[in-house]
């Protein structure tokens, strides 16, 4: 049986509210509409951490952040976690890795067959040689502005502001790498080889500089505030607070008029009109395959490694993270020919490290047991019933939990202790609270459900967590496991934790 290709397609940074199909007012997507319709999308997609570089890696690894233990950007190689394309690479795969890739040293690039970084601080090596030839050549590096506005300086890098880019989208990151992927996927087929792609678009995070045909979709003077734009009630978490306080200030417009409410509605310009970038970004590439007899044979995902507030709650881009949806819940869009329900809305909740799991079992390749994922093949193919009933967003300190249409955010006491010496949380009911301006955290009547989410989350933390060593995990060696000293272990020198619960002696657990 011939093996699919998979282009795995990840933006930075999309408001999971922010396209067409989904009935946004303002936003273009006709592209992802269209894959959308032609396939399935997950409502209900929750990511396992609201920065770049761990997100990343819990898509890659198919680990859980608390698994592979980076909480904050770039890092050094770990030790021994596979990646998804070091995995089918192994299994005849051609792999790469085009775009914002953004992960710690030397980790993805080991494992690729070709590898571009675009950003000029999101690998250890800096920008891609071949990009910044690129650029030099047509004589526009200078010019170059998705990272900073670079006329601005310092007050530039990577700033809120928006207005339309200096290059064409042709010369933009997202143009390039299309330019480049197209071009691995064209040789894979001459070669007749099966290819795993990963194309991923810096935008629409800042700087929210679209091309300017894109740019041009737009009217400010048209654009529509999210309700909760100037939501100022009670109980809002008290870093957030303090970062709305600091955005009303408007310090950060560099262009005119330099007021708050001018500078708000030019960020909500670039980043729809990023968003419409990246669209047309991804119809290329689902075109090129259309074009080619290669889509039929290709499995195609969309997503985003977070998502970002888009001026809901007062709030410009995505930090500080944890507090809301519009952050933790991104787009998951999945297509293959006629394999998967077309035009199938699947409202379970899903996480991003589904996709390592469910990739090896549609591609027939042996399942990545350093994954924490589950397969969710059924949904792709239309049926209803969860694979798990909590989807977990996490930073070090704090954690968001989903169950059903609730949000749980919990903080350690010592996290608020001035503001609230009692303990401060987070609790919205999503189907009541949309846009979660109602926090019944300190609502009488609510204890229940926060001591029964407080409780999973706890047993999800305890159930889903991998040790390096424990009694009684009598394991098998086999192709993805050592034995090291008595202990059997995954390359990443730890078990999993489905090995724990098919043990039926516990004592040590």
């Amino acid at each position: 049986m011939k093996k699919p290709n998979v282009v795995f397609i990840l933006s930075d940074q999309h408001n999971a509210k922010c396209l067409g199909h989904k009935g946004h007012p303002d936003v273009k997507t006709p592209n992802l509409d269209k894959l959308a319709h032609e396939g399935v999308r997950f409502d209900n997609a929750i990511t396992q951490n609201p920065i770049c570089t761990p997100s990343r890696m819990c898509f890659i690894s198919g680990q859980y952040a608390h698994n592979h233990g980076y909480y904050g950007l770039s890092g050094p190689k770990p030790k021994g976690l596979p990646t998804m394309f070091g995995h089918f690479k192994l299994n005849g795969y051609r792999t790469a890795a085009i775009g914002k890739i953004h992960c710690p040293e030397y980790w993805v690039e080991d494992d690729c067959d070709v590898y571009h970084e675009t950003e000029p601080s999101a690998s250890i090596g800096g920008r891609s040689g071949e990009y910044t030839r690129y650029l030099a050549k047509r004589n526009i590096e200078e010019l170059e502005d998705h990272h900073s506005w670079q006329e601005f300086g310092h007050r530039g890098k990577q700033t809120c502001d928006g207005r339309p880019s200096k290059v064409s989208y042709r010369d933009s990151q997202e143009g390039w790498s299309v330019t480049k992927g197209i071009e691995f996927m064209q040789k894979s087929k001459e070669d007749d080889q099966p290819f795993f792609l990963h194309i991923s678009l810096p935008k629409p995070h800042q700087c929210y500089t679209p091309s300017q045909e894109f740019w041009d979709f737009y009217n400010e003077e048209k654009l529509s505030l999210p309700p909760n734009a100037d939501f100022e009630g009670p109980h809002r978490a008290p870093h957030l607070v303090k970062m709305v306080d600091g955005w009303k200030q408007a310090d950060w417009a560099l262009l005119e008029p330099k007021t708050f409410e001018a500078a708000r509605l030019r960020k909500l310009h670039g980043y729809y009109g990023n968003i419409s970038h990246v669209d047309h970004a991804v119809g290329e590439l689902v075109d090129f395959l259309d074009n080619n007899g290669l889509g039929d044979d290709t499995i195609i995902i969309y997503s985003a490694d977070h998502g970002d507030y888009a001026a809901e709650h007062g709030i410009m881009e995505k930090a500080p993270g944890i507090c809301h949806d519009a952050i933790t819940r991104i787009p998951f869009i999945w297509r293959w020919g006629n394999n998967f329900k077309t035009a199938h809305v699947s409202s379970e909740l899903v996480e991003t490290v589904d996709v390592s799991t469910t990739l090896c079992s549609l591609c027939g390749v042996s399942p990545l047991e350093t994954s924490d994922g589950k397969d969710i093949t059924s949904m792709l193919q239309g049926e209803s019933g969860e694979v798990r009933n909590v989807a977990v967003t996490e930073f070090a300190w704090s954690k968001s939990i989903r169950k059903g249409s609730w949000r749980l955010v919990y903080y350690p006491p010592e996290m608020f202790r001035e503001d609230y010496p009692k303990g401060f949380g987070e609790l919205y009911n999503l189907n009541e609270d949309p846009w979660e301006m109602k926090n019944l955290y300190f609502e009488e009547g609510q204890q229940t459900k926060i001591n029964e989410m407080q409780a999973d989350l706890l047993n999800w933390l305890i159930t889903t967590t991998r040790p390096v060593s424990t009694n009684c995990a009598d394991l098998e060696t086999g192709p993805q496991r050592v034995k090291r000293y008595g202990v059997v272990a995954n390359a990443d020198n730890k078990i999993h934790p489905d090995h724990l619960r098919a043990i039926d002696y516990k004592n040590y657990l």
